[in-house]
């Protein structure tokens, strides 16, 4: 049972593979529509991260459509996940499991970085970048928002 309570945070972390900055986001909109998450919130419980996280999830959104976008398996890209991974996850996680919430999210967002790489590769050269890149982002977009709302509670 312990284990089935990190499910959100691992499929975060399948958020952050394809999206880094989207997980961070998607909590920042939650708690403005009045949500909780079960973990302790590190950085997000600041007004000024808050909103930079909402400016910096929907920036990427945009930037990943252009020509110089770099792949997400870049040293930078791969930080960037990490970093949102590991907040999110444990954001996500049963209180006192932060730290488990936030390895299994990175864990998951490091190795399937990869994957998801190698699927909107594929997918580009059937759709072209543009095309690929807004479904890429509509299912991220749908899993971040199905993940949180049903990992976090009304406050």
């Amino acid at each position: 049972m312990k284990t089935f309570g990190l499910l959100p945070s691992a499929l975060i972390g399948a958020v952050a593979s394809a999206r880094s900055m989207t997980p961070m986001a998607t909590i920042a909109i939650a708690r403005l529509a009045g949500r909780a998450a079960p973990g302790r919130l590190v950085l997000l419980d600041q007004p000024l991260f808050e909103f930079g996280a909402l400016f910096m999830g929907v920036g990427e959104l945009l930037g990943d459509k252009m020509k110089s976008a770099p792949d997400r398996t870049v040293p930078l890209g791969l930080l960037a996940r990490v970093m949102s991974a590991g907040i999110a996850g444990a954001a996500l996680a049963p209180r006192g499991r932060e730290k488990a919430g936030a390895a299994i999210a990175v864990a998951t967002a490091v190795s399937l970085a990869y994957l998801t790489l190698a699927g909107r590769k594929r997918a580009m050269a059937r759709v072209g970048q543009t095309r690929s890149g807004l479904i890429e982002d509509a299912l991220v977009v749908a899993g971040a928002a199905a993940v949180v709302v049903l990992s976090t509670r009304r406050r």
